[in-house]
């Protein structure tokens, strides 16, 4: 198995969320790789969990990771929560995230969940991906 890509995509996935303008403008730049601590933004992004399996074969190491981007916004509605999970979700599929490490095989969309969190009165999507990395280095 291979997790030496881990950072990797996670620094690489981060990077084309931040890049964005569109979704920049619509979060006005509150992009994070950490959720905030303290005061946070009305509507932010935030990368969440990843759960990685291996996928080495006879060719090298490799994994699957599948990992979370959230959409988080103080609203009584969810569409702007929406607006900004369509666009972070268009950034990341079809578009070829570069590697400081390995080689990104495929990377989609696996799902997405949207709930509201009355007693915060907060909407939250989590928008589910799937990335097979290869890395010759292993």
């Amino acid at each position: 198995m291979s997790y030496a890509a881990g950072a990797a995509l996670q620094e690489a996935v981060y990077q084309a969320l931040v890049a964005d303008t569109e979704l920049n403008a619509q979060v006005d730049g509150a992009i994070y790789d950490a959720m905030p601590a303290g005061q946070v933004p009305a509507l932010f992004v935030s990368l969440g969990a990843e759960t990685v399996r291996d996928r080495s074969d006879s060719d090298g190491g490799g994994a699957e990771h599948r990992f979370v981007v959230s959409v988080i916004c103080e609203a009584t509605g969810f569409a702007r929560a929406k607006s900004a999970a369509v666009a972070a979700s268009d950034v990341l599929v079809g578009n070829g995230l570069p590697l400081a490490r390995g080689r990104v095989v495929f990377l989609v969309f696996d799902r997405a969940t949207a709930r509201r969190d009355t007693q915060k009165n907060l909407r939250r999507i989590d928008l589910r991906f799937r990335a097979r990395i290869e890395d010759d280095q292993s």
